[in-house]
C-alpha cells in the first residue's frame, strides 16, 4: 500500500508500507491492510502507526482526514510529526507548536510597535487631516 501525510507545510511521508493502524481519541483504533475497503475517518488527536517490512514508525496526527482507496492511503493534517515512537513522536509536536506560538508572539509584538511607530508619523505630519 501506498501513503502520503501532507501538512500545510508540505509533504511529511509518502512511502509503501505493509499495514497501518490507526488511533483517535475520536473514532477508536482501526488497522488498514492490503485490498482494505474502501474507508474515510477523522482523527482529533492521535497517532498513525506505519509498518514497513520491520521498521515501525509513528506519526502523531492533530486534526485530520485519513482516506483509503485502492491501497492508497492519503492523510492531511493541520500538524503531524514522525517518531520512533508515539511518545517522541508527539513530544517533538509539542515543541513544535511551542515554537510556533512563540514567533507568532514576537510577530505580534513587531507588528504592534509597528503600528503605534506609523499612527505617531501619521499624527507628526498631519496626514489624514483634511
Amino acid at each position: 500500500m501506498k501513503i502520503s501525510i501532507v501538512t500545510p507545510d508540505g509533504e511529511l511521508y509518502n512511502e509503501t508500507v505493509s499495514a497501518v493502524i490507526v488511533s483517535a481519541s475520536n473514532n477508536g483504533d482501526y488497522e488498514i491492510l492490503t485490498d482494505h475497503l474502501p474507508i474515510i475517518s477523522t482523527i482529533d488527536t492521535g497517532y498513525i502507526k506505519l509498518q514497513q517490512d520491520k521498521l515501525i514508525y509513528y506519526v502523531v496526527i492533530i486534526n485530520g482526514v485519513v482516506e483509503n482507496h485502492h491501497n492508497k492511503i492519503t492523510v492531511i493534517a493541520q500538524d503531524a510529526f514522525i517518531g520512533e515512537s508515539k511518545e517522541e513522536a508527539m513530544k517533538n509536536l509539542i515543541e513544535i507548536r511551542e515554537n510556533r506560538i512563540e514567533e507568532n508572539r514576537e510577530r505580534n509584538i513587531e507588528l504592534a510597535k509597528a503600528e503605534k511607530e506609523l499612527l505617531k508619523q501619521i499624527k507628526q505630519t498631519g496626514a489624514g487631516q483634511l
